[in-house]
């Protein structure tokens, strides 16, 4: 159950066609773009990938899609679901298909326990025996904040690995990292906390911004990481334009729209997602200019 994941892992976003379409010849030139700018994780259906809009019949291509153009890269697919049975039979099957790790969601909507919390990823892992999880708090998302109490008994699962924080809360990540058992690993899930996040004890970054600049997101992540704490700010600052820009709105909603740009895919979400407002699309041609 070992897997590396420091440096930049990007979530990847999932393109359609104009007709609504899974766009894998996109999604191909999309990996490989991210692949080529250095990025060292990636992670296909996850939130930024639109997974939950997205049918169990068209998961399968998009993750050896994924594998096919990872150039070696673990491959870490996101199979969080509300259901557990459901998310342990997607796990299950990403393993199959050969990922190096499984990247889980708290459970959206339905608020568990801690013990519902602790059931939970114990079902997901015995699904998948051997195949390291990712934890993933992000409460702006599912209502519910997996504090540093409640991971700590995630912690005892040994295939429970590493934490993506996405709380949007320096304090209470510092906490997880002081906390930190041996063998586990902090992830950042915010771009923009990132440099900070590895100044308390984080070891790398999952990216959205990663989709659009992976070598200037991969070599800020890098030199935070060596505590070149010079140019870790300066890429911070010259890309926390076009990090702000990609939450103008629901998260892929710009992403979609700085990507048509770059030639990667249409501008197409699946409903309730619709394309960018005019005013967001103007704020990130600006930022990537």
């Amino acid at each position: 159950m070992t897997l590396d994941l420091s440096g930049l892992a990007v979530a990847l976003a999932t393109p359609f066609t104009s007709s609504g379409e899974v766009d894998l010849k996109a999604f191909r030139k999309l990996v490989r773009h991210v692949v080529a700018g250095g990025v060292h994780t990636l992670i296909p259906l996850g939130s930024t990938g639109e997974a939950v809009t997205l049918l169990d019949s068209e998961r399968d291509a998009i993750i050896v899609a994924c594998l096919d153009e990872s150039s070696g890269r673990p491959v870490v697919v996101g199979t969080g679901h509300n259901a557990t049975r459901q998310a342990a039979v997607m796990t299950k099957r990403a393993q199959e298909l050969g990922a190096s790790g499984a990247l889980v969601v708290t459970p959206y909507y339905n608020k568990p326990t801690p013990d519902g919390l602790v059931a939970h990823y114990a079902a997901i892992a015995e699904a998948a025996p051997g195949l390291p999880l990712i934890a993933y708090n992000v409460p702006g998302r599912t209502a519910l904040n997996v504090t540093p109490p409640v991971l700590a008994r995630l912690w005892e699962n040994p295939q429970v690995v590493a934490v993506k924080e996405s709380s949007g809360n320096l304090a209470q990540i510092a906490e997880v990292a002081r906390t930190l058992p041996l063998g586990k690993t902090l992830l950042s899930g915010d771009d923009n906390l990132a440099v900070a996040a590895i100044a308390v004890g984080a070891s790398g970054l999952v990216s959205v911004l990663g989709n659009v600049l992976p070598r200037e997101t991969a070599d800020m992540v890098a030199a935070a990481l060596r505590g070149d704490r010079a140019e870790a700010l300066r890429l911070h600052q010259q890309l926390l334009p076009l990090m702000d820009a990609l939450f103008l709105e629901s998260n892929p909603i710009p992403l979609k729209a700085a990507l048509k740009m770059l030639g990667i895919g249409e501008d197409i979400l699946r409903l309730p997602m619709v394309p960018a407002s005019a005013a967001t699309r103007t704020r990130v041609a600006e930022a990537l200019c």
